[in-house]
């Protein structure tokens, strides 16, 4: 079992910017690839961010650019560095880990991000 607890999320202006940061219960990241996903209200659930267990990422095309996905090891910590917020950026943000080989998921309880002015 791993648990995985967000934070960081809040209200800032468009232009901000914030930092998430998704801690897992245990060292998973050599066999876990970790993603960041995010559901704005009536939407579905979309990837944002991703790193896989060999450390290559990749970003939705709405977020390239101004989203980085990065992690410490050492921390067991997965970070989200958001730049250039835009209003649309507005939703839950949910830390999910997923395993290399076997059908196993995990997901954070949510971190809500409000770009607004």
């Amino acid at each position: 079992q791993v648990q995985l607890v967000e934070s960081g999320g809040g209200l800032v202006q468009p232009g901000g910017s914030l930092r998430l940061s998704c801690e897992a219960s245990r060292n998973i990241f050599s066999i876990y690839d970790m993603g960041w996903y995010r559901q704005a209200p009536g939407k579905q659930r979309e990837l944002v961010a991703a790193i896989t267990s060999g450390g290559s990422t990749n970003y939705a095309d709405s977020v390239k650019g101004r989203f980085t996905i990065s992690r410490d090891n050492a921390k067991n910590t997965v970070y989200l560095q958001m730049n250039s917020l835009k209003p649309e950026d507005t939703a839950v943000y949910y830390c999910n880990a997923r395993h290399r080989i076997f059908e196993v998921n995990y997901w954070g309880q949510g971190t809500q991000v409000t770009v607004s002015s």
